[in-house]
């Protein structure tokens, strides 16, 4: 099964040089239709000009985006250098902590195609 998502630049461009291999999400209905071998079409954000391919090859669910980055080593989301607090912020720019206490939180592993 084939899935579009949107990225914006920076993750965009990990993603596509192969640096990042998660990808994090809330595990909202959307992120619940994933399963292992299907394929995710990132369009880069916000000009959608740009796509990059990836398989689906690990599925990992956590109730918080910290137990989440606790879990998952910084190098495979591309962000040595940064701390599990920092991470947490940035994704909370983008989903609340609100969604996050409803949904859970997912480690979409990928591998490009």
């Amino acid at each position: 099964m084939e899935h579009a998502m949107g990225l914006y630049e920076a993750p965009f461009n990990s993603i596509k040089s192969g640096r990042k291999t998660v990808e994090v999400r809330l595990y909202d209905e959307k992120r619940r239709k994933l399963g292992l071998g299907d394929i995710i079409r990132f369009t880069k954000l916000p000009d959608s000009k740009e796509t990059v391919t990836v398989e689906v090859i690990e599925l990992n669910k956590y109730p918080t985006f910290k137990e989440l980055y606790e879990s998952i080593p910084a190098r495979d989301f591309d962000a040595v250098g940064s701390s599990i607090d920092e991470r947490v912020e940035r994704i909370h720019h983008i989903y609340t902590p609100k969604e996050e206490e409803k949904w859970g939180t997912l480690a979409i592993a990928i591998k490009l195609c």
